[in-house]
């Protein structure tokens, strides 16, 4: 079955800047974006990983998605104004492993 939004890609690759393994949160690089239209990037990134949503939150400036990443629960976080985009997981000690491969993955 064909998806039914436009195919979104990037300007730029996404990557990971900073991790911090003991918090269990990836800073990303992504390309310039718009608050209203962060979703279309965030499918992107959900889409990417492989990962599914499990449920999407918008705030006054930041979109707030809880993903599952190989079963692993990560907080996909997007703020506005700093147009900075992170991962942290839910549960940081369980998920290193994870973690640790999408720091790698994402270089």
């Amino acid at each position: 079955m064909a998806s039914t939004h436009t195919q979104y890609q990037p300007a730029s690759r996404i990557v990971v800047t900073e991790y911090f393994a003991d918090q269990g949160k990836l800073i990303l690089l992504t390309p310039t974006w718009d608050f209203d239209e962060f979703a279309v990037l965030g499918d992107y990134i959900v889409e990417m990983l492989s990962a599914k949503i499990i449920e999407k939150q918008t705030d006054a400036d930041l979109h707030s998605w809880l993903i599952d990443f190989e079963g692993c629960q990560f907080l996909m976080k997007a703020e506005h104004y700093s147009e900075c985009v992170w991962l942290e997981a839910l549960e940081p000690k369980q998920s290193q492993q994870e973690c640790q491969f999408l720091a790698s993955w994402l270089q």
